[in-house]
C-alpha cells in the first residue's frame, strides 16, 4: 500500500479507535474516519451508507460496535470497492467470553480474499475508567473472576500495534494476541488505584456478589447468568501469561499498569466531582 493511500477506520470514537486515528494522522496518513455523524454518514445498519465511505479506501479497520455482529453482506461490499487490507479489533477472551460475533467477524475476514491481520487485545488498562469507574468510585467493583490475573494492556499500545498492522507488511496474515506486560489480578489491580488515590477500594471476585450488583443495575437474569459463566470460564484458564507481543512489533517496553494509574490518578480520573 502507498504511503498517500487513504485508510478508512470504523470505530475510531472509542478508547481504541480514536487512538488509532490520532496515531495515523500524527504519521501524516490520510484517515478517513466516519459514523453516523460524519459526512459521509456510515451505519451498520443502513448498506445504502456503505458504498461513499467505502469509495478510494483500499486500507481499512474495524472495531464492530458491542454486541453488533457484522453483516454478511460488508466485507463482499468493501472489496468491490477497492478494499486490500482489514485491519480488524477482536478480544482475547472471545472463545471462553461466547463471543460468537467477533468469532464469525474473524473467520469472515480471513474468508474474504483481502489482505488481514486479526488484533485480540485482552483487558484495557482504560476499562478503570470507563466501564468500571463507577464501581470505582464507589469504592467497590464486582467482576466473577476470583483472583486470576489478567494481562491488562494500555489502549495506546493496543492502538500503536493496529497502526502497524495497518501501515506495514509484517502483521499479515496473523493473529495478534496482545497483553500487558504484566499479568496482575483485579484484586491486585484495585489496590494499587487505592494506594494512588489515598481511598479504600475493595474487590469482590465472588458469582453471588456480582449477580446482587447486577441485579441493583436492573439487569435481566438469564443476561447475568450468561455473563457469570462466561466470566467462570476466564477464570477457570487461569492465571494470563503476557505474550510479548507488544514488545516484539513495537521494539519497546509496553506500558506498566503502575504507570497509568499514576497518571489517570494525576488527571483525577476517579474523583467524585468529575
Amino acid at each position: 500500500m502507498s504511503l498517500d493511500s487513504t485508510i478508512l477506520v470504523l470505530g475510531g470514537t472509542g478508547t481504541v479507535g480514536s487512538r488509532v486515528v490520532a496515531r495515523l494522522r500524527d504519521a501524516g496518513r490520510d484517515v478517513r474516519a466516519v459514523s453516523r455523524h460524519t459526512s459521509p454518514r456510515f451505519d451498520w445498519a443502513d448498506p445504502g451508507t456503505w458504498e461513499g465511505v467505502l469509495a478510494g479506501v483500499p486500507v481499512m479497520f474495524v472495531l464492530l460496535p458491542d454486541q453488533t455482529a457484522m453483516p454478511e453482506a460488508f466485507l463482499p461490499a468493501a472489496l468491490r470497492a477497492g478494499v486490500r487490507r482489514v485491519v480488524l479489533h477482536s478480544d482475547r477472551g472471545l472463545e471462553v467470553m461466547g463471543l460468537d460475533h467477533l468469532r464469525k467477524a474473524e473467520q469472515d475476514v480471513r474468508d474474504s480474499g483481502a489482505e488481514w491481520t486479526i488484533v485480540r487485545p485482552d483487558w484495557f488498562h482504560q476499562d478503570f475508567e470507563t466501564f468500571f469507574r463507577q464501581p470505582v468510585v464507589d469504592g467497590r467493583l464486582c467482576v466473577p473472576v476470583g483472583d486470576a490475573a489478567q494481562g491488562f494492556i494500555d489502549a495506546d499500545d493496543i492502538a500503536a500495534v493496529e497502526v502497524a498492522a495497518l501501515t506495514g507488511d509484517d502483521l499479515l496474515g496473523e493473529l495478534v494476541e496482545v497483553t500487558g506486560p504484566r499479568a496482575l489480578s483485579f484484586g491486585a489491580a484495585v489496590a494499587e488505584i487505592g494506594a494512588a488515590t489515598g481511598r479504600e477500594i475493595t474487590f469482590d471476585g465472588t458469582p453471588g456478589a456480582y449477580r446482587e450488583t447486577m441485579r441493583a443495575d436492573g439487569l435481566p437474569d438469564e443476561v447475568i447468568e450468561a455473563l457469570i459463566s462466561g466470566f467462570g470460564r476466564l477464570a477457570a484458564r487461569g492465571d494470563t501469561k503476557p505474550t510479548g507481543v507488544v514488545e516484539q512489533i513495537l521494539k519497546r517496553p509496553g506500558r506498566d499498569f503502575t504507570d497509568y494509574v499514576a497518571d489517570a490518578a494525576a488527571r483525577d480520573v476517579w474523583s467524585r466531582a468529575r
